[in-house]
């Protein structure tokens, strides 16, 4: 199996660790990293480093009209997805700040019902959650924040995760590799983040978009019932994880107590 390094704006996609440098020694490559204070290093065989992509917003006239674009190179917008003038719209790529066909498309539902009802109501473009994945082997698939993002931001979280080596479907695919790695609030199952390294991680990512997006977390994710066996049952594993860690511990000792005297 290659073992493959991803890195994207100086992080390591599959562990989350900020990438230092790469070394050659005694002829094994090395990404070193730095992780909880201190230095990680990772050997690989293959890199795939991402350099960004660039909106091509040059020659359509945007300048003799006065459209004005951003140090990236996209069209500046507002929240409606208005240009300088109302009645000029833009989406996609070229408006920012994603580039991802999902979000080119959620884009354009708020471009078109805006300029043809806007003079009633307008919508503001909602990039709350927004998901996205690498379509590598195992593929990474990411929403919300990351355990490097919340560092740098100061934002308080507990981390779960599940590892899928564990997960009998898997296993049965032989493709037992990866995890579930989950971001929520500290003492809430409140859902910040979740990232996941696998098979299908782009299709098993979207149970968190869900509880996300409409406010539900990890207590119901645990309580929904999965099939089985099915790679989406990491989800509700990396859930019990949380669950586990979270377990009212006095109504356990109260339990054990009260089933004790019921043994006599």
């Amino acid at each position: 199996m290659v073992r493959k390094a991803f890195v994207a704006d100086g992080v390591d996609v599959l562990t989350g660790h900020k990438a230092k440098q790469f070394l050659l020694e005694n002829g094994t490559k090395t990404l070193v990293c730095g992780h909880a204070g201190r230095e990680v290093r990772i050997e690989f065989d293959q890199l795939l480093c991402a350099v960004g992509r660039v909106a091509n917003t040059q020659g359509y006239g945007l300048q003799e009209l006065g459209i004005a674009v951003t140090k990236a190179r996209t069209v500046e917008t507002n929240e409606f997805l208005q240009t300088v003038y109302p009645n000029i719209y833009a989406c996609g790529d070229v408006a920012g700040p994603y580039q991802f066909t999902h979000t080119a498309s959620h884009q354009a539902w708020y471009a078109s019902v805006n300029s043809l009802f806007g003079s009633v109501r307008k919508f503001r473009a909602d990039y709350s959650v927004i998901p996205w994945a690498t379509f590598t082997d195992p593929e990474v698939a990411r929403v919300g924040l990351n355990e490097t993002e919340a560092r740098e931001r100061n934002i308080a979280c507990e981390v779960s995760e599940y590892g899928i080596d564990d997960l009998d479907r898997a296993i049965a695919d032989e493709a037992a590799h990866g995890m579930v790695k989950v971001l929520t609030a500290p003492g809430k199952d409140r859902i910040l983040g979740a990232t996941i390294v696998g098979e299908h991680a782009g299709d098993l990512i979207a149970e968190f978009v869900a509880a996300m997006r409409h406010g539900f977390g990890m207590n119901k994710i645990l309580g929904t019932i999965h099939i089985y066996p099915t790679l989406v049952e990491a989800n509700k594993y990396a859930a019990g994880v949380w669950k586990k860690a979270h377990a009212p511990q006095r109504l356990l000792q109260l339990v054990a107590r009260y089933h004790a005297w019921m043994r006599g």
